[in-house]
């Protein structure tokens, strides 16, 4: 016998009837399953009001990570990808399209500075290579104006990254 899964309008719905109090039980009830629950709601309790702050805090903490990255190529991949579930784990949280991009964009120019240039190690470059991609159509669906600020650190990364590492060539991911 399986539950039902109700959709997200009939949940909201529900919810409408609740009081106050119950609605406080319920999602102290949730924050008690899941790690994610506990730290999305501390996030929207606490850091949301102030999402320069957290992106910052965010930053931070990649940086350190990116300090610690191992030297093999293999264990180095591995690492990056855990940095990248946790950026991916908080641009979820914040569910903003310019954050996300700062965060990938700050992703990339860690990864630039503190990964190995000389790899052969093709994973290793196709981490770098999808965050690249990934920020290019990010800057494609924000507004106008911000397409513009956002174009210029892009670009600049894009140049770095074409100085520091042989293996990297901007020209088929210019915007």
């Amino acid at each position: 016998m399986s539950t039902a899964t109700y959709g997200l309008q009939d949940i909201k719905k529900e919810l409408q009837h609740l009081s106050g109090l119950q609605i406080a039980e319920l999602c102290l009830r949730l924050a008690r399953h899941k790690k994610e629950n506990k730290e999305l709601l501390a996030y929207l309790l606490f850091e949301s009001d102030n999402q320069a702050d957290f992106v910052e805090k965010v930053k931070a903490e990649a940086g350190f990570m990116f300090s610690q990255l191992p030297v093999r190529s293999y264990e180095a991949a591995k690492y990056l990808r855990k940095i990248l579930r946790l950026i991916s784990k908080y641009t979820k949280f914040m569910a903003s399209k310019e954050a996300e991009i700062n965060l990938l964009s700050n992703f990339c120019t860690n990864y630039i500075q503190y990964a190995d240039r000389r790899t052969s190690y093709k994973p290793l470059r196709l981490i770098l290579i999808r965050q690249v991609e990934k920020i290019r159509t990010s800057i494609g669906k924000l507004h106008e104006d911000l397409q513009l600020d956002f174009t210029n650190e892009y670009n600049a990364m894009l140049d770095d990254a074409e100085k520091k590492l042989s293996w990297f060539n901007k020209s088929g991911y210019l915007l």
